[in-house]
């Protein structure tokens, strides 16, 4: 009859569960799979206290780092920018307007943003105003407008 041993995942596995978390698992595969690949630990006391103290851990900066991005999102939120660019006839841009054009139009308000977080709702290529969403990691979001003006 097979025993089964309590494991801690080091790592993600597929259809057993994710990292830090406590399985019982047969014991030839922990002893032959999982242990061998690093995948996961014996679940000892003191192991168990150090994956519970790390997840601590995790869990503090997680909420820091939510705390600046939600700081972010309130200096980001409902602010206007205005980007001047080429026009032709009907009020359509040469061109279109990117999102490398809106980032570096925040980093002039000393604004930081990745332009891969920037979420346009539609390509923007026409003169007036335009909705823009900034992701800005850990569930948090802000809305701005971007106003496109023609170039003097």
């Amino acid at each position: 009859m097979a025993t089964h041993v309590q494991v801690i995942l080091k790592q993600d596995v597929d259809k057993l569960g994710t990292v830090g978390e406590l399985v019982r698992v047969r014991s030839g595969y922990a002893r032959n799979y999982l242990l061998p690949r690093s995948l996961a630990v014996l679940a000892t006391r003191s192991n168990v206290k150090q994956i519970e103290h790390e997840k601590r851990i995790t869990q503090a900066a997680a909420l820091k780092l939510r705390k600046l991005s939600e700081g972010a999102a309130a200096q980001i939120e409902g602010m206007s920018i205005e980007i001047a660019m080429a026009v032709g006839e009907g009020d359509k841009l040469y061109g279109s307007v990117t999102a490398r054009d809106i980032a570096d139009a925040l980093s002039e308000r000393s604004i930081e943003v990745d332009r891969k977080k920037l979420q346009l709702d539609e390509i923007i290529k026409t003169v007036g105003e335009h909705q823009v969403t900034v992701k800005l990691g850990h569930g948090v979001t802000a809305r701005f407008q971007v106003v496109v003006v023609p170039a003097a």
